[in-house]
């Protein structure tokens, strides 16, 4: 039994929540009157209340994100309908700005804004030692807001000392080590002020005591643990913290290479010095992924959402990370900024996708609560969903018919390109000569990649209902006849793109419908292999 549950709804079961271990991990005394409980978007939310309230708790805390806000608010209304006794505290991002406006922040009796592991230990140690559920009024949102001294609605959360907080690693359990990714952070915020990105109301970017994060990492790695995800905004930022961490890394690998580790990091796109690239270069294959953000080319665009890049380096340093390094380079870009039209967006991913990187990420603009972007609305006609994940539907440069073009596109360029599946079959579908497009090329007359897979992307539509579910087997012989009848190649040539080869790689990056390994014992050694065959099916 618990006092405290601390609650999420992860988008993946691969996913373990980094947030809710920070929050546990700094409750002092009363950690060991908490637990942590993790779900997947998509579950019963009877079953997900059933097992809450099987723990008997007094207060239960939900980490509270984009993804997971509407299904959490259920959640949280039917706890309230069977329990109303229980104390329903919400926190994270989603919940940290326009808390008014949000049915979760109705259901709540609680809402913590910001930072949360000082607010958050705080509110439990008064609900716990003072007045939290008496008999006279079992504990009633109504009769704890009529008491004296009764803990506010809103509680703003106090950003903390970094180093005054209890490090959150030791709460991995040995399943999460064994079957997921580890989130861990070498610093907080960001110095940039992207408008896009609630970190633009960031300061600046704090780190962490390296010697103390390197030996927790030390002893997750001692504990088996080989796959590191670094949330970090910035990491490379600070190059000497940077280089200590990835040669922290490689000791590991070269000590024992037949069981290497995965590391995950988010880079600035236009810093990368020599020091650094040195250090990079001396990593495997299937150790090294870069998260790069490049968002937009547009240096009008960059200018009005104050975004700082020097297009130049950015491009010179993703090209030499393909050149010279073994990292897997996974690179965002942006669809529907304000003052971005589809002309501009498709030359931009032209230009990226010159640079051959190992997946390019489409992604359309939301409207986070509290991120500054919402200002250009008016000005440039954006029109936000207005529920999550509040994407915006159309601009003034940009109508609706063409963002849900690009939002196909997308979802098209995920399954063909990104998935590393059909190397040769995406090569004709750009117009690559060498591997049968014909007599087109990236660039021609003909048309350049992007209105080329445009053109795919509209033809699927209109040969769609919509839902934009293919099996594999109907997206590969829809790719062929595309191919055949509209882009004119030579059948042969198409049947030698789609040859056997490319289902052997097909299969061989297939993965569980839930994402959960049916062996945990050889979930690790399987994300090995994949990360390695990803990289060369590239």
């Amino acid at each position: 039994m618990a006092d405290i549950l601390l609650v999420t709804l992860n988008a993946r079961y691969s996913h373990a929540s980094l947030g809710l271990r920070w929050l546990k991990a700094n409750l002092g005394e009363l950690e060991p009157r908490c637990e942590i409980l993790e779900f997947v978007t998509g579950a019963r939310n009877e079953a997900m209340a059933q097992r809450i309230l099987a723990r008997r708790p007094r207060i239960v805390g939900f980490g509270t994100y984009i993804w997971n806000v509407d299904e959490t608010a259920r959640l949280a209304a039917m706890l309230r309908a069977i329990d109303p006794s229980l104390k329903i505290v919400v926190g994270g991002p989603e919940v940290s700005h326009e808390t008014d406006a949000q049915r979760i922040c109705r259901e709540a009796d609680h809402v913590i804004t910001g930072p949360g592991e000082l607010a958050f230990r705080a509110l439990c140690e008064r609900l716990l030692g003072g007045r939290a559920a008496t008999a006279a009024d079992g504990g009633s949102a109504a009769a704890d807001a009529a008491a004296p001294n009764a803990p506010p609605k809103v509680i703003a959360g106090a950003v903390p000392d970094l180093d005054a907080l209890a490090p959150p690693y030791r709460l991995y359990d040995d399943r999460d080590i064994r079957e997921r990714y580890l989130y861990v952070e070498a610093s907080r915020g960001c110095p940039f002020k992207c408008e896009f990105c609630l970190s633009a109301l960031d300061r600046t970017a704090v780190p962490f005591d390296t010697d103390r994060l390197l030996g927790e990492l030390d002893a997750l790695h001692r504990r088996g643990a080989r796959t590191f995800k670094f949330v970090d905004r910035t990491f490379n930022l600070k190059v000497d913290t940077s280089r200590r961490i990835l040669e922290f890394f490689l000791a590991k690998i070269e000590a024992a290479p037949e069981d290497p580790v995965f590391a995950h990091f988010e880079l600035v796109p236009d810093h990368l010095p020599e020091r650094l690239r040195e250090t990079i270069a001396r990593f495997p294959p299937g150790a090294l992924q870069f998260e790069i953000g490049i968002q937009t080319w547009n240096p009008e665009v960059q200018k009005l959402i104050s975004r700082r890049q020097d297009d130049a380096k950015a491009e010179a340093n993703i090209r030499w990370l393909v050149e010279n390094s073994q990292a897997h380079l996974h690179v965002d870009l942006i669809a529907g900024l304000p003052g971005e039209d589809l002309a501009s967006f498709g030359a931009g991913f032209d230009r990226l996708l010159a640079l051959r990187p190992h997946e390019i990420q489409l992604g359309i603009l939301k409207r986070l609560r509290g991120a500054p972007i919402a200002r250009h609305t008016e000005a440039y006609g954006l029109r936000f969903n207005p529920d999550p994940p509040y994407n915006v539907l159309a601009t003034d440069r940009i109508p609706f018919a063409d963002m849900q073009r690009i939002a196909l596109f997308a979802q098209l360029w995920d399954r063909v390109a990104n998935s590393g599946r059909y190397p040769r079959a995406l090569a004709a579908m750009l117009g690559d000569v060498e591997a049968g497009g014909g007599d087109t090329a990236p660039g021609s007359a003909h048309g350049s990649p992007f209105s080329r897979f445009l053109a795919f992307t509209d033809w699927m539509a209109a040969r769609d209902d919509g839902t934009a579910r293919w099996s594999d087997e109907r997206l590969r012989a829809s790719i062929g006849q595309w191919l055949r009848e509209e882009a004119g190649v030579d059948p042969q040539a198409v049947d030698a793109a789609l040859a056997p080869a490319d289902r052997r790689a097909q299969r061989s990056g297939r993965r569980g419908a839930t994402g959960e390994p049916a062996c945990a014992d050889a979930a690790r050694s399987e994300r090995k292999r994949a990360g390695l065959e990803r990289q060369s099916r590239r």
